[in-house]
Parts: C-alpha cells; structure tokens; sequence
C-alpha cells in the first residue's frame, strides 16, 4: 500500500543554505506522526513543501498518492491544514467561516449546510454559530479551526502548532479530536512544542539543522537513546550545549 505521505531525499536550498537537507520518511493510512525540531530547524519549510506551497530543490515525495511537485493541486484538495496563526476569520462568525472554507474546499451548498450543521452541534457551539469568531475563547477557536480543516474529509491533515497558548483541559480534548480522526482513516502530521504530546503521537520524527535526527515510536526512542522522557531526548539532541552527558548515535529512516 503506499504511504499516506512518502519522502525521499526531500532538500530545499535558499541559495547556499539548506533550510531541509534530504530528508526521508513515510506516515501510513490513520497515523499520529509528530514533527518535532526547534524553531530553525527545517520543519515549516518542509511542511510547505509536503502541502504544495514550495517546491523542492531537489528529491520527491508524494501526499495521498500524489507528487507534491506535478501534482500540487492535487494534493491540497486531499488535505487539509490548519495554523496556529491563521485559521479563521476573526470578523466572520462561526457559521460564516464555515461557508467560507466549505466553498474553497468545493463542498456544495448542501453539503456545507448538512456538514456544518453536525460540526456546530458536536462542538456545542449552536449558541455561539452567529457570533464573530473573534468572540470565541482561544481553545474554542483551536477546536473550531481543526474542525474547520477536517470539513471536507481530507486524507491527511497538517496541524502546526494546534494547542499553543490554551489550557490542559482543552489540549486533552483536542488530542481526543485527534484520535477521532486518525480512527476514521485520516493521517494526522503534528508540530507541537509541548513535548508531553509528542508521547500521543503514534511515531514522531527530530530534526535538527535540517535533518532528521531521530525517528520511531516515543518508546523505541526512549529505549534507544537510554532518556526518560522525549523532552530530555529532544534537549540532548536540539541543544547539545545544555545537555548532559553523551548520547548515543542517531539515525534517519531511509
């Protein structure tokens, strides 16, 4: 079967810098895979590449079956994305974005009608569906937008920070969405900063200027590097100056 996202050798150059430097990996059909890296580290370029927005230097990969070069319209019918700067429009109300990005997604009337009538019930937003967004406390607004990016049943969903600044209690009810998501066959591509998530996700990946440094499950990469939490592995390998003691090699899927 082929990967819901599949990279070989992906690099891309802004002149005589590497922001992503051949990079490989593959995420199945309904995986939670996080990327991981400190800011600098090559992430964003590369998830612009996977979505269609920039084009690589050099090497392929492919998002639902198709070439994230040849294809790239494509692939962002296939997906869906949702950024923790922007998502919705804070001067539309709920049911206003909606509409907006059911059109862009090509969902017909009905379909937004019947699609976000269900979104705003599950969220038990029917008081609030004729409110400006901007009304909205920041974890409804983080739940409203990953719903929003979900409204077309993409295949694989890219989420860039989701739970930045909300509370606990709304991160574990957006972990719960996530889970819900992966169980009905979407592919979930997480960046997060909170390293205590990085232990829900099925594998994550590490990367450091540029390449990726480490990749399994949180439990193989626990083991392997001999750490106790991902948060240590992640200093260690991110922030070697910080760290303490040697760690052991690291290694790239090829």
């Amino acid at each position: 079967m082929t990967p819901a996202i599949d990279v070989h050798d992906l690099t891309r150059r802004f002149g005589t810098f590497t922001a992503v430097d051949a990079i490989s990996f593959h995420v199945d059909d309904g995986e939670v895979f996080g990327f991981l890296g400190a800011n600098g580290a090559g992430k964003t370029t590369a998830i612009k590449m996977l979505i269609g927005l920039l084009s690589p230097t050099s090497g392929r990969a492919s998002v639902a079956g198709f070439d994230v070069l040849t294809q790239a319209e494509e692939v962002r019918r296939r997906i869906g994305y949702m950024s923790q700067r922007f998502s919705l429009y804070d001067d539309l109300t709920v049911r206003e974005n909606i509409a907006l990005y059911g059109g862009i997604y090509g969902l017909t009337d009905a379909e937004i009608r019947e699609r976000g009538n269900a979104l705003i019930d599950e969220l038990k937003l029917g008081g609030a569906a004729d409110e400006l967004v901007s009304a909205l406390p920041l974890g409804w607004k983080q739940k409203l937008a990953f719903s929003v990016a979900m409204l077309h049943q993409p295949a694989v969903v890219f989420l860039d920070e989701p739970t930045g600044g909300v509370d606990p209690i709304t991160r574990r009810q957006f972990w719960e969405m996530i889970y819900a998501a992966a169980a009905r066959g979407t592919t979930v591509f997480v960046t997060t900063h909170y390293l205590d998530e990085a232990e829900y996700c099925d594998r994550v990946s590490i990367m450091v200027d540029g390449r990726i440094a480490a990749m399994g499950t949180p439990v193989e990469l626990k083991s392997e590097f001999g750490v106790r939490t991902l948060d240590e592995l992640f200093v260690r390998l991110a922030r070697p100056e910080v760290a303490s003691g040697p760690l052991p090699g690291v290694r790239a899927e090829g």
